[in-house]
């Protein structure tokens, strides 16, 4: 097997059944040939890791052209108001655009498509391949790893969901949504054997480097997140905003799924004291460097052959005049959430802060956020009003600007050494999990079930990594704050925001009847004057029953046992 085949490489393999004549086509995969050897077992699993490009860079693919969870939140302004470009705009600001007719984020039948696919696989592993045991174990891990992520964004979505395990429930119209409880615990079952049988490093796999496949350490990962988000349920949503049968779960339960994310992030926590992870120091460099220490589970891209378009999407219109997109554009919220260098808030009332907004920010605001006065690409970007070609555009003066209207430009994830993007795309990775991440889901556990000095630790180890001093919050409340805006900041625009408001149920809070902002600057001589501006043009909607998104209604119609969340 060649060196990163795995590096989204589609295997389009066709099951054909059996007839008089015995004979084996030389045009397509027959079963008897996918499961006599290793190399077409191989391709046939390389195909599902295509799945994962759905939600590459914090972005749902079957939203408009590509838009951002994080756009439906306090972080990120999409620019455009149409359709296609400004769909996530629509959905953030119109409640009423979620329908079970036309759900606002519908992944149910792809998932189901996808998940049928891997339990033939999964069938056809366990009764042909002739392999062995251990072998075995293995691709069944690496399976049930692409299946678990599929359920995980079902939950995410929906809660409440129909577990099809197997090829069998497939052909059965009998289906109904398992209890929210049940879906979690599934999803968490199908990470927890991957986890068992995945090995740490495929490097150490006779046979070949295997780079890109996921790994023990990614198993477990998502096995703490999905503890972590069934744990929120229990803890949060105390069956306070639907009246569906199946969704919620008892908050009795709340701290033993604490429990469980704990376990599962200090096994990743015990991999990285093995030297398979580590924080990096350089915060920028994560997201443009593929092989780096904090990167668990990621997405690498060959140039010419497999690529993406996020710089073309993102970077401020000067780098390709007339043809940047400027798709999303982060907000003055999202901005001023980061802290000065010496941990202090940052506070447009302090005179010292206002005069330079700027100077002396943490680390992590430069490598996040291009501002007005930034270096980038061998010019000084000017994002005021008149600024040129990276200039300031007012939000509603136009459809679609293709500037900022928020007086910032997304930093995070561009590679400052593409220049020929226009041309020849983009192929930095997409770190779908990395360690600091782990980080903060296992100080979160800690802080919510009691554990508050091991949490704040936790916490801590993260923040002096990032250059920044040591958290003073003492209580369950004040840490919790804390993790909420450390989770905010180092995790902006990699696609968490939105489902945590949601686990967190808070987006009814921050997400409704509220318009966000961004900064519109003004030169006056040397000195600069910085107006709040609404850079959204109605208010936003979140009401309670969207923390449980519709089914699709051709799924019902499809199969009638199953029944729609309530309310829908």
């Amino acid at each position: 097997m060649k060196k990163n085949i795995i590096k989204i490489l589609t295997a389009t393999l066709f099951f054909v059944s059996s007839c008089s004549i015995d004979l084996v086509p030389t045009d397509r995969y027959t079963e008897e040939v996918i499961w006599d050897s290793k190399g077409s077992i191989e391709l046939y699993l390389n195909g599902f890791y295509e799945e994962f490009r759905k939600f590459e860079f914090g972005r749902l693919s079957f939203i408009g052209n590509d838009n951002a969870t994080d756009a439906l939140t306090d972080l990120m302004k999409y620019t455009s108001n149409s359709a296609g470009r400004g769909t996530v705009n629509i959905l953030a600001s119109d409640a009423s655009r979620y329908t079970a007719t036309s759900p606002g984020i519908s992944y149910w039948a792809a998932a189901y498509t996808r998940i049928r696919r891997i339990n033939e696989f999964l069938f056809g592993l366990n009764n042909y391949a002739k392999i062995t045991d251990n072998e075995r174990l293995a691709y069944e891990a690496e399976a049930r790893f692409v299946r678990g992520y599929i359920y995980f964004w079902l939950g995410r979505i929906h809660g409440s969901f129909a577990i099809i395990d197997t090829i069998e429930a497939h052909s059965s119209l009998g289906n109904d949504r398992s209890s929210e409880d049940d879906c979690w615990n599934f999803i968490a079952s199908d990470f927890a054997f991957a986890s068992e049988y995945l090995p740490k490093s495929w490097k150490t796999v006779s046979g070949g480097n295997f780079e890109g496949k996921v790994t023990r350490g990614a198993a477990l990962s998502m096995l703490a997140r999905t503890w972590l988000y069934a744990a929120s349920i229990a803890e949060f949503d105390r069956k306070l905003y639907n009246e569906d049968s199946k969704t919620g779960i008892s908050v009795e339960k709340a701290k033993t799924y604490y429990d469980n994310a704990i376990a599962a992030a200090k096994g990743v926590e015990q991999l990285a004291n093995e030297g398979y992870y580590d924080l990096e120091s350089n915060f920028a460099k994560i997201f443009t460097t593929s092989d780096n220490k904090e990167s668990i589970f990621r997405i690498n891209y060959v140039t010419k052959f497999i690529t993406h378009q996020y710089d073309l999407g993102f970077v401020p219109p000067g780098d390709a005049l007339g043809q940047a997109l400027v798709y999303g554009v982060p907000t003055a919220e999202m901005v001023d959430e980061f802290e000065m260098a010496d941990g202090s808030k940052f506070n447009w009332s302090n005179p010292v802060h206002a005069a330079n907004p700027y100077q002396n920010r943490e680390p992590r605001f430069y490598a996040t956020i291009l501002y007005n006065g930034a270096t980038w690409k061998g010019r000084i970007l000017n994002t005021t009003e008149g600024g040129g070609d990276d200039g300031f555009v007012l939000a509603g003066t136009t459809t679609d600007p293709r500037n900022t209207i928020t007086g910032y430009y997304a930093r995070k994830f561009l590679d400052p050494n593409n220049t020929s993007f226009v041309q020849n795309r983009s192929t930095q990775s997409w770190h779908e999990i990395r360690y600091a991440e782990v980080l903060l889901i296992l100080s979160e556990a800690q802080i919510l079930s009691g554990r508050l000095s091991e949490g704040k630790n936790t916490l801590n180890m993260l923040r002096r990594k990032r250059d920044l001093p040591e958290v003073v919050a003492n209580t369950k409340e004040q840490l919790f704050k804390a993790i909420m805006h450390e989770r905010k900041v180092e995790l902006a625009f990699e696609g968490h925001r939105y489902w945590d408001l949601r686990r967190w149920r808070l987006a009814h809070l921050e997400l409704n009847k509220v318009r966000f902002t961004g900064h519109k600057i003004t030169s006056v001589g040397n000195l600069k004057s910085y107006e709040t501006v609404s850079c959204d043009e109605k208010d936003r909607e979140f009401i309670h029953r969207m923390y449980y998104i519709p089914i699709p209604v051709a799924e019902i119609q499809r199969n009638t046992t199953l029944k729609q969340i309530y309310g829908w």
